[in-house]
């Protein structure tokens, strides 16, 4: 399982689109430039089935910590079985007490780090960008919680959209027989 997080501002991210020739388009935003919705991802395969899964927890108050990734890992922990193997990057949130505690209570879990300055190989990184740059691009939210709310429910369409989530790992340059891995 590979996990990452990443955050959505309130300002919309300004792409190039279609218009009407002299009407170019105005995107006006409410909010502060420091109002953002907090998210943490994991995408996971199954060893024994092959099939893609998506997990996610996202936060319209707070930034991501120790504290939430904690708890993000104990959700995901529940929904799966045997072991799992946490591959992720070196951020500060993934470190210190609170994590070693949570390695020390789930023997099952193991934690890999990804080698600096290497997103490429982590294929949440593409999910962030396919909704930022994408699904969100010009999207000017009215508030914090119509944010939240987007996020969440273009989140929950990816989760149900097993293509989507194997063209994520197979579109990362992860060195994993990714063909193999979603048969």
């Amino acid at each position: 399982m590979l996990i990452d997080e990443s955050g959505f501002f309130l300002n919309p991210l300004v792409r190039r689109t279609w218009a009407a020739k002299g009407k170019t388009p105005v995107l006006r935003s409410f909010g502060r430039h420091r109002d953002k919705v907090s998210v943490i991802a994991a995408l996971s395969v199954s060893a024994l089935r092959r099939r893609p899964g998506l997990y996610f927890h996202a936060d319209p108050r707070h930034y991501i910590t120790a504290e939430t990734v904690v708890s993000f890992l104990r959700k995901v922990l529940k929904r799966l079985r045997g072991r799992v193997i946490v591959v992720w990057d070196g951020g500060s949130s993934h470190k210190g007490e609170l994590i070693r505690g949570l390695l020390t209570r789930y023997p099952r879990l193991h934690l890999e780090r990804l080698p600096a300055y290497a997103p490429e190989l982590n294929p949440v990184e593409l999910l962030w960008s396919y909704l930022k740059y994408g699904k969100l691009a010009n999207f000017v939210p009215r508030h914090i919680y119509h944010l939240d709310y987007i996020v969440h429910t273009h989140l929950l369409a990816a989760q149900r959209t097993a293509g989507l989530l194997k063209a994520l790992w197979t579109g990362s340059k992860l060195p994993l027989p990714a063909s193999t891995l979603l048969s």
